[in-house]
């Protein structure tokens, strides 16, 4: 483990004339211990939780935001009265001491009398020598600080520090009238830019809501015009959804060959479907598709910087493909290469996890590409209506719905391929998909544009917000 390192000893930035550094153990509270670890797991069995009571705060609860409840375990008052050497007051600073290492927060008035874990140590300053505000902002954003733990940081396969560290640790401490104005300065400037990150939220949120309802007008027969209105107008027949149905029944009849005895597909159960618009009908998943499968179990064992593409859970989160750590495997020779394999205009699904439901579209990869056994592969039998159907199913109010109602039912989320082969698809006339999708890509389009924009002005949100912290303590 490492030592503690001097102050003295350390390669620090000069400071402006009043400022001098002081290690934590000089700054903090006096006539008690400044800094305590929270209370190991000897202390605290899966017994002592309980579904509401005392908050116990974990790594999770620290964000870049402040703390909040969302991760928090909780104990009963009995048991919080046992562990009271761990209750917080307000001013208190929480510190990281394992996996994000140095995240911090400062304890509001409303979290007073909570816990925290043993991933946390508690630290408590002698407000005469430093604000507490000061001191926040300083580790959130002193390249001192950084490097500090960077020198320290003492895990061989996790990230930590301890106590000592935590005590020696270098603060530029300016005179305290000067502190009081640059916290002043400081919060000035964080209320201005925490508005323009709200109302950039505010957007993300509303191009969301605005997605959602462009899928369901979209697949509800709403966005354009349908088939049988045109049909009409202009004096002519057209092919209804239900004989484009009877000929993809026909196209997953041909393409069974090799596979054994034909099964007939599932047909969609009537009871609680609503009417669709003229020309349209109901189908299932099984109907429209000649294969619905997932990767075979196992396939640990033959990942590879080479070989071909791997396509996990993770790489659907944004229902499409994408690919910032791609894995790959060497396929084995008995592998069940051919059924799991992906080709452009297939459907995947993710059918475990904590993506389940996400799906993907699968464009021209350019490579072979399997999936793994978390990911559900539909093959529709006549590719032309894959676009239409991939709409369906992440359509917030449609073909996403009924899966979320199906995974979350009971237990662990999940979904099964007799789920996935059951669900139910309204189908339209072909003519009418590819305006469908059309005008769906036209709106899309825009959305991901604008979306681009926010994030991007997000970024330079954070990036602001890092900058003027380094400026205050250069």
């Amino acid at each position: 483990m490492s030592e503690v390192l001097d102050i003295a000893a350390l390669n620090l930035s000069a400071l402006p004339n009043g400022w001098h550094y002081q290690a934590v153990s000089e700054i903090g509270a006096t006539g008690e211990q400044p800094v305590l670890t929270g209370p190991f797991g000897t202390n605290l069995g899966r017994g002592d939780f309980v579904a509401s009571g005392v908050p116990l705060l974990t790594i999770g609860c620290l964000t870049q935001g402040g703390i909040n409840l969302d991760k928090a375990l909780f104990v009963s008052e009995e048991k919080a009265k046992e562990l009271s050497r761990y209750r917080l007051k307000e001013g208190d600073l929480l510190f990281s001491r394992m996996a994000s290492v140095g995240r911090a927060g400062l304890v509001p008035k409303w979290l007073e009398g909570a816990l925290f874990n043993y991933h946390i140590m508690r630290l408590r300053l002698d407000e005469s020598r430093i604000d507490t505000r000061l001191f926040i902002n300083y580790v959130r954003g002193a390249k001192q600080v950084r490097d500090y733990l960077k020198a320290v940081n003492h895990g061989a396969t996790r990230d930590g520090i301890n106590t000592e560290q935590l005590l020696g640790l270098p603060v530029a401490v300016p005179p305290l009238s000067e502190q009081r104005e640059i916290v002043a300065e400081l919060e000035k400037q964080f209320s201005r830019l925490d508005e323009a990150v709200a109302n950039l939220q505010r957007v993300k949120a509303n191009l969301k809501r605005y997605k959602a309802s462009v899928l369901k007008a979209a697949v509800e027969g709403r966005l354009v015009e349908t088939e049988a209105t045109l049909a009409r107008r202009e004096g002519r027949t057209f092919e209804t959804g239900e004989q484009l149905l009877q000929r993809i029944l026909e196209e997953r009849q041909a393409k069974w060959a090799g596979r054994g005895k034909y099964k007939l597909p599932v047909s969609p159960l009537n009871d609680g479907l609503p009417p669709l618009p003229d020309g349209w009908t109901w189908a299932t998943s099984d109907q429209l598709t000649y294969l619905i499968t997932s990767g075979s179990r196992g396939w640990g064992d033959f990942y590879s910087d080479t070989g071909v593409l791997f396509i996990r859970a993770q790489d659907i989160k944004t229902d499409a493909l994408n690919f910032p750590d791609a894995a790959r495997v060497n396929v084995p020779i008995d592998a069940e290469g051919t059924r799991s394999s992906v080709t452009e205009g297939d459907i995947l699904v993710t059918i475990t996890g904590a993506n389940v439901t996400k799906s993907a579209l699968v464009p021209a990869l350019g490579e072979l590409a399997f999936v793994s056994q978390h990911v559900a592969l539909m093959k529709l039998s006549m590719p032309e209506t894959a676009s239409f159907v991939f709409n369906w199913i992440i359509s917030p109010a449609n073909g996403r719905k009924t899966l979320e109602s199906w995974a979350y039912g009971a237990g662990k989320p999940g979904l099964s391929l007799e789920q996935v082969r059951a669900l139910p698809i309204a189908l339209p006339p072909l003519a009418e998909q590819a305006r469908i999708v059309a005008e769906v890509d036209r709106h899309l389009s825009i959305i991901r544009e604008v979306e681009a924009e926010v994030d991007t002005n997000l970024q330079r949100a954070k990036s602001l917000r890092q900058a003027t912290l380094a400026r205050a303590f250069l």
